[in-house]
C-alpha cells in the first residue's frame, strides 16, 4: 500500500478526493488529512508519507511555500487546483503530476498508477544498491586467471561487468573500457568465474548483478548496465532473476 495525506483548505475537496482514491486507487491509503498548511507541515514531517495531494492556492502560505517548509521530502508529489496557471512551477518542483478541480478519476488513476510505478522502481534501486554492497564484500580479495598464448593475465571479478557468447569464444567486458577474448566457451567462462553474483541472463550472456541499472520488461525485456549496454533476458530466465533481484 501507498501511505497517502491529502492538504487542501476545503472540507469538500478534501472528502471528495479520499471518496475517489479509495473507489478507483485501491493501492492507496489516506492516513491522514490537513485543512491548513501549518498543520499540514508538521504531520507530513511526522508521518513520512509515501504521496501527498496538495492544494495550491491556501490561506497562510500557499502549496509551494509548505514544500519549502518541510524537512522531509522523500515523498510522491501531486498538486490538485483549480487553476492551470501553475503547471510549471509544479513540473520544476518535481510533481508527479498535476490535477485540476474538479479532479476527473481517469486522471487520477493515472496519476496514482505513476506513484505506484515510481514506488517499484525505487525499490528495485534498493535491492540493487543491497545486492551490489553483498557483492563487494563476497568479490574484494578474488581474482581469476584468463590465459593467453604469450601471458596470463589476472582480473579482479568486480571488475567484469559481462561477458558474451561468440562461438568458441568469449568476449569479457570489464570496467574502464577494457575489452579481452578468450578461446573459452561461455560455460567455460562461466565455472572459471564460478560466483553467484553473476547470472546467465541468456543463452550467449553472462551478467554481473552488481551492474545492473534497469530491467526493461517490454520490447523483448532485456537489461540495461550502468555502462550503457544492453543485455537481452530470455523468457525461460526472467523468473529466476526476478526472484534473485528480489521483485
Amino acid at each position: 500500500m501507498i501511505r497517502a495525506v491529502i492538504v487542501d483548505d476545503e472540507v469538500s475537496a478534501v472528502k471528495s478526493l479520499q471518496w475517489e482514491i479509495e473507489a478507483f486507487c485501491p493501492w492507496i491509503e489516506v492516513c491522514a488529512s490537513y485543512l491548513t498548511p501549518l498543520e499540514a507541515v508538521k504531520g507530513i514531517n511526522l508521518i513520512k508519507p509515501d504521496c501527498v495531494f496538495l492544494d495550491i492556492e491556501m490561506p497562510q502560505m500557499d502549496g509551494f511555500q509548505l514544500l519549502h517548509s518541510l524537512e522531509f521530502r522523500n515523498f510522491e508529489l501531486i498538486f490538485t487546483t483549480a487553476y492551470d496557471s501553475y503547471a510549471l512551477q509544479a513540473f520544476r518542483e518535481n510533481a508527479v503530476d498535476y490535477l485540476l478541480k474538479p479532479i476527473d478519476s481517469d486522471d487520477l488513476q493515472v496519476a496514482a498508477e505513476k506513484v505506484l510505478d515510481r514506488k517499484k522502481n525505487n525499490q528495485l534501486g534498493d535491492q540493487l544498491r543491497n545486492i551490489m554492497r553483498d557483492i563487494r564484500k563476497q568479490q574484494s580479495s578474488k581474482k581469476i586467471p584468463f590465459s593467453f598464448t604469450d601471458k596470463t593475465i589476472y582480473v579482479e571479478i568486480e571488475d567484469i561487468i559481462y561477458c558474451k557468447s561468440d562461438g568458441n569464444y568469449t568476449e569479457v567486458y570489464m570496467t574502464e573500457g577494457k575489452r579481452e577474448v578468450l578461446s573459452k566457451k561461455i560455460k567455460e567462462v562461466e565455472a572459471l568465474i564460478n560466483s553467484p553474483s553473476f547470472f546467465r541472463a541468456h543463452h550467449s550472456y553472462l551478467v554481473n548483478l552488481g551492474y545492473i541499472s534497469e530491467f526493461i520488461k517490454s520490447d523483448g525485456q532485456y537489461l540495461i548496465l550502468k555502462d550503457g549496454s544492453t543485455v537481452p533476458v530470455s523468457r525461460s530466465k526472467k523468473g529466476n532473476l526476478l526472484q534473485l533481484l528480489g521483485s
